[in-house]
């Protein structure tokens, strides 16, 4: 169906919403990132024409009428995309359960001409909206017979359209890799794991960590994998018979390895299999019992709701909302109500029952025990994590591993970005897993040259997760200028495999590596590179470890700001980001912070761009929000420095707003990993392991490793909505070598958005968009990207 399509390319900007009227609302419980996505769809719906109107207190509002239901403005949604929660308020409303309520809900939308209902809330809340569609013609009929409505509203207002958002933090809605609220509620969890952390260690006691999910686990599955907890107790996967001696067991082993602390991680609606309740206060009482050891509960409640949305959240929020709106406006009486949803980094729609349905499904088959089938009905994200989970978690005995007899070393190259930790510690426990001795280099290929290389164990990297920066040391030297010593080291050490985890640098160091072969047999062996670098400059991935934590720290940065921007009025802030020529870091920053303008080298900019965006800004100083924010990426343009754009700004602005500027620098390379960096470090790590030891089996000969095919060197991107590894020979053509970009990069798609949410016109290419999907049961084989 795409090839018919792909000849016109479809435009924003040349849909009309024009007569049209939207109305947005939130629904359920809240979740941060809800109000990003109502400010996304009420200005969309306002730059295609479209009337907005606000729903306040979910469908309470919509239920009550009167001034519940407001038409809004542009201005109307400033200020609120770094807020928690929602702005217009949820409520749990009864009357909407009824016919009754939802003759007088249709009766007050009809009045105000709004057939498009844009609905953010979790499973509950869709399901009402598809009902209430599915009712709409027999409602506006019973209208009619009371004479509330006349027959020609009846006929103009004949059909309700519906896009569904999934604002919940319990991560519980199949069909979508991560609804809005998520990523937030794990910043919230591991800020406390970390805290907690600390003062575990100082008094040798074990912590019980209640988290939300009252029938989903992902929060507690994720933010185990994030913070390496002992234990983790999920709905889904209830511990077999005898799980409290097996337990009890684990937790002792680690504090005979000198661990001085133990986390376990409890969902709400932990079950047994049984499904009988497992609580937190059960769990503290039996480690309590059976080993006496200082135990503590903390119980996390709505702490995991609340705070500032992060930059994952109000990226995913904003796309959605964009899309939400172009749903409605291309939506037909044909169209089944649809769900916008994020697989892997693609958008795409899903017929809401669809997902409603097999979101139930889930909760069926968890309530006739069918657990395996729970876990895989919750999707391929949610499987890969558990998987991951069970692999890094528990040491097996020395006995019953594998022995291959393979030395892999594994070292970091480049700048440190969070999250590199993560990945180490995962590549170094999937490797003793799959029987090979890990080798850990220090100080990248320098190091390597020098001989700072030694064996790595299981106890070793434990802990390191959420640890910032890069524990083994990195540099940014290339190999070739140490071949001879590198290759003394390999043979030395006798290594088989070697796995790069880092930059732009570690890519050109396995090309020079790659092409080093023909002289030294040393480096005939499988070679894999995991890219970590805020940047996210890196060919042949959509993502590298380190940029999320990168953004964050961007996202609270310009959030603070922002904030003092608004305190002294009529006040333009200029801030300068990382990301060498590799524009990322800017735009998704800008997205995230409602930023008017981004300067990237990927988009050149001239004087006459400059110009048109002070005179935007002049204009803005004369609404309400007297303020501005300015991201540049620190080598945009050699000539339009940071200094010369704070001038040019300054002096175009003199007596309606004054300037200042702020570089960034180094803060944006440090910091705990977030969330997010942890586990795709863990995961994609995990993978890359997987991938060595299979390319091992198959390039082992005659009592020797020997690999000399392109196909022997790779790197795991993610690329789309899929892990694929590819030989860094067929990135060459992809790559810009003299400014260390990849040719064509994903994000750049995005650039619009982040103008058309400024206020500017533009033209914005949406032919992506639009193919309705269906909720698939995806094969074993199929590998998600989705964290």
């Amino acid at each position: 169906s795409r090839s018919a399509m792909d000849h016109q390319p479809k435009f924003f900007e040349n849909l009309s919403g024009a007569g049209k009227a939207i109305a947005v609302l939130t629904s359920g419980g809240d979740a941060q990132g809800m109000n990003a996505a109502v400010r996304a769809v009420v200005r969309m719906g306002i730059y295609v024409n479209a009337k907005v109107y606000f729903i306040y207190e979910g469908y309470q509002g919509m239920v009550d009428g009167g001034d519940n239901i407001v038409e809004v403005s542009w201005e109307s949604v400033s200020s609120i995309l770094q807020v928690g929660g929602t702005v217009i308020g949820s409520a749990r409303c009864k009357p909407f359960r009824t016919r009754e309520g939802r003759l007088q809900a249709a009766f007050n939308l009809v009045q105000r001409g709004i057939t498009n209902l844009c609905v953010i809330g979790g499973d509950g809340s869709l399901t009402g909206a598809n009902l209430f569609r599915e009712e709409w013609s027999g409602l506006l009929e019973e209208l009619a017979q009371k004479g509330k409505i006349d027959a020609e509203a009846v006929k103009k207002y004949a059909y309700l359209n519906i896009v569904g958002m999934v604002g919940s933090i319990d991560n519980d809605f199949c069909g979508t890799d991560m609804t809005i609220g998520t990523d937030s509620a794990l910043h919230r969890i591991i800020e406390v794991v970390d805290a907690i952390m600390t003062t575990a260690q100082s008094h040798q006691r074990t912590f019980v960590l209640e988290v939300m999910g009252r029938h989903c686990g992902y929060l507690a599955l994720v933010s185990a994998l994030a913070c390496g907890a002992d234990w983790v107790f999920i709905p889904e996967y209830p511990p077999e018979e005898g799980w409290e001696d097996t337990m009890c067991v684990k937790l002792s082993e680690n504090r005979a390895r000198k661990k001085r602390l133990n986390i376990i991680i409890v969902a709400e609606g932990a079950i047994d299999c049984h499904n009988k309740p497992i609580t937190s206060e059960k769990v503290k009482d039996l480690v309590v019992q059976r080993l006496g050891f200082d135990t503590r509960v903390t119980i996390l409640g709505h702490v995991q709701r609340g705070g500032t949305p992060s930059a994952f959240d109000r990226i995913l929020a904003s796309r959605m909302g964009v899309e939400a709106v172009l749903a409605l406006l291309e939506a037909t009486p044909d169209t089944p109500a649809c769900v916008v949803s994020l697989s892997g980094n693609q958008a795409v729609r899903l017929p809401l029952m669809e997902c409603v349905q097999m979101t139930q499904e889930v909760q069926k088959a968890m309530d006739e025990g069918r657990f395996l089938e729970a876990v895989r009905l919750r999707g391929r994200s949610f499987e890969n994590n558990l998987n991951t989970y069970k692999l890094l978690s528990h040491k097996k005995p020395d006995a019953e591993l594998p022995k291959t007899n393979f030395n892999v070393a594994v070292l970091n190259v480049g700048a440190p970005a969070a999250g590199m930790n993560a990945a180490v510690r995962a590549a170094v426990r999937v490797g003793m897993t799959e029987g090979h001795k890990i080798f850990a280099v220090i100080d990248g290929f320098e190091g390597f040259a020098r001989g700072k290389i030694k064996e790595i164990s299981w106890g070793d990297v434990g802990g390191w997760t959420g640890q910032g920066g890069s524990i083994l040391g990195t540099k940014r030297t290339l190999p070739a200028k140490y071949l001879e010593k590198i290759a003394d080291q390999m043979r030395t050490n006798n290594i088989n495999a070697l796995m790069v985890i880092g930059g732009f640098e570690a890519y050109l160091g396995l090309l020079e590596l790659s092409a080093a072969r023909e002289k030294y047999d040393e480096f005939c062996v499988p070679m894999v590179m995991v890219p970590a670098t805020v940047s996210n400059n890196v060919p042949g991935s959509d993502f590298s470890i380190g940029a999320d934590t990168a953004l964050n720290t961007i996202t609270d940065t310009c959030d603070r700001i922002k904030q003092s921007a608004s305190g002294t009025k009529r006040r333009v802030f200029i801030i300068e980001t990382m990301g060498g020529y590799c524009g990322y870091l800017a735009n998704m920053g800008a997205l995230a912070a409602g930023a008017d303008a981004a300067y990237i080298f990927e988009e050149q900019f001239d004087i006459r761009e400059l110009q048109a965006n002070v005179e935007h800004l002049t204009e803005k100083m004369k609404t309400s929000i007297q303020r501005g924010l300015v991201l540049r990426n620190e080598n945009c343009n050699e000539n339009y420095t940071t200094d010369f754009i704070y001038q040019l700004y300054s002096e175009e602005g003199k007596g309606v707003f004054d300037c200042r500027k702020n570089v960034l620098g180094h803060m944006q390379q440090g910091g705990a990993p977030s969330p997010f960096d942890r586990n795709f470090g863990t995961k994609i790590s995990a993978k890359a392991m997987q991938w060595i030891s299979k390319k091992l089996k198959e390039t082992y000969r005659k009592g020797k490793v020997f690999a000399n095919t392109d196909d022997s060197v790779c790197l795991l991107g993610m690329r789309r909505r899929n892990l694929v590894f590819q030989p860094v020979a067929e990135l060459k053509s992809e790559t810009d070598f003299v400014h260390r970009i990849p040719k064509e990069q994903w994000w750049l798609k995005l650039r619009p958005l982040m103008k058309i949410l400024a206020k500017y016109k533009t033209s914005y290419d949406v032919s992506d968009s639009g193919q309705l999907e269906h909720v698939a049961m995806l094969p074993k084989e199929a590998e998600t990207g989705a964290i």
